[in-house]
């Protein structure tokens, strides 16, 4: 028997690997967008305000770029055409001929790492990577995440967080700098990846899910889809 066809049209607006692997075990089909925009122009002191903050841009972005393509495409009959609210701020959809388009939702994230209180993004190069991993030595660390979901249709906008504390072991140097051979910890928040099978023998302890520490919370996602769909 095949699967019910889903509800909506999905659309994820990251690039991180990682959040296409945890949406993609969901049982979900989706699309891929990248907002782009300058994350370090918004800036806040708050990880959670942060993150919810980011996440909500790269929807705005997101919905700038989906107008701009409706506009190209004006010959074209049209499904989907995105307008901005600007009173509200809200994108929301201007049917045309097809007025049970269905849905399109759009999925948008953000995360850093907080350690002793400060806020940690991307490292910048090698050597703050460094800095950051050795840090997380026989100490702890946490990682807060957002999830936004906007509903194109009817401009439906919810997001919130989740948070986890990880607890390490000692990490050797000799793990740090094989993890920085590899570069992966440079695209990462904190340069933090818990699922890599270098990490995984020193993470001592985690409170929270590690589809949550790595970027993408499944039980928070479904319940905003859910939420976005009946709105």
């Amino acid at each position: 028997m095949e699967p019910a066809e889903s509800p909506f049209r999905l659309i994820l607006g990251s690039s991180s690997i990682a959040r296409r692997k945890i949406l993609a075990e969901m049982g979900y089909e989706f699309t891929l967008m990248s907002a782009d925009i300058d994350e370090k122009s918004i800036r806040t002191e708050k990880p959670e305000e942060l993150v919810m903050a980011l996440a909500k841009a790269k929807a705005d972005a997101i919905v700038s770029k989906l107008q701009t393509c409706a506009d190209h495409e004006k010959d074209a009959k049209p499904s989907i055409l995105i307008a901005s609210d600007t009173a509200e701020g809200n994108p929301k959809l201007q049917i045309g001929e097809d007025k049970d388009a269905q849905p399109t939702l759009l999925i948008t994230c953000d995360q850093v790492v907080v350690y002793e209180g400060t806020i940690r993004e991307k490292p910048s190069n090698d050597e703050e990577a460094r800095e950051f991993i050795k840090g997380y030595s026989g100490k702890h660390a946490s990682t807060v995440s957002s999830v936004f979901v906007t509903n194109l249709k009817t401009g439906f906008t919810k997001g919130d967080w989740d948070k986890v504390e990880i607890y390490f072991h000692d990490i050797p140097d000799h793990v740090i700098d094989k993890l920085l051979e590899e570069g992966l910890v440079l695209k990462v928040a904190g340069g933090l990846i818990i699922e890599h099978p270098l990490i995984v023998p020193y993470v001592k302890e985690m409170k929270g899910t590690s589809d949550s520490v790595m970027g993408l919370p499944k039980a928070l996602t479904e319940e905003l889809l859910k939420e976005a769909i009946k709105a």
